[in-house]
């Protein structure tokens, strides 16, 4: 039958694997250092994938193809769910930390400090919305220059929540906006903290943040904390 589905362009494609968890048939795999389509009837034509790619290498086309098939992508999915496979750069891997620790009452100067990290990835233009370290989690989304000013931000802040970080004044804030609306959409976030610098800038991630709560139409609480230039929570 003629349909749509997706094309690679392999000159195009650089193997960075963002396009890998943004399907969520699981019809994207990267072979060789490059992205392929692992079966025609995985993938439904949608095009969720396209807008992940950072060098525009796929594209929708119309073409001879086995129709998409819902029970083959069950079984395709059952099949990999417990190797949990990532066929991309391997520091895009979603894992859940074993180190990250409640903290204790002891004080600092008696132990070692300890992380209190307990996912990876944290930015937020590499995460999956789909990750499960999202359900039913405390989310914490930071300005990535937070951690370095706040010496507290692992023990008073971090600890027991979902992190993402990113920089409004760098990246692309509009790219925040959509992937926080998604992951609002898709996920059983229960309340949300913003923590940021003082600079102007800065309060982009909170913009990015509110706008993204009021597009996915979910009520989720939400509190900022904001950090000055000498390291303290104002």
């Amino acid at each position: 039958m003629i349909r749509k589905i997706i094309t690679i362009d392999e000159e195009k494609c650089d193997g960075c694997g963002l396009c890998v968890p943004s399907c969520t048939e699981g019809a994207i795999k990267i072979v060789n250092g490059k992205a392929v389509l692992a079966a025609d009837n995985l993938c439904d034509g949608l095009g969720d994938c396209l807008s992940e790619c950072p060098k525009d290498a796929i594209k929708i086309i119309e073409r001879e193809a086995e129709a998409f098939d819902e029970a083959k992508v069950k079984q395709h999915l059952s099949a990999n769910a417990s190797e949990k496979p990532h066929h991309g750069c391997p520091g895009m891997q979603t894992r859940t930390l074993s180190t990250a620790k409640k903290p204790t009452s002891s004080s600092a100067s008696a132990e070692k400090q300890q992380s209190m990290l307990g996912q990876w990835p944290i930015q937020l233009s590499l995460v999956s919305v789909s990750a499960p370290y999202f359900q039913n989690a405390d989310l914490l989304v930071a300005a990535d220059c937070v951690p370095f000013a706040y010496a507290d931000f692992h023990r008073e802040v971090l600890a027991g929540k979902a992190l993402v970080i990113g920089c409004p004044k760098l990246d692309d804030n509009q790219f925040y906006i959509e992937k926080l609306t998604e992951l609002f959409k898709v996920s059983t976030i229960k309340s949300v903290t913003i923590i940021r610098m003082e600079v102007p800038c800065c309060n982009g991630l909170t913009m990015a943040v509110k706008r993204a709560l009021a597009a996915s139409g979910k009520e989720i609480p939400c509190k900022e904390m904001v950090i000055s230039i000498n390291g303290e929570l104002l």
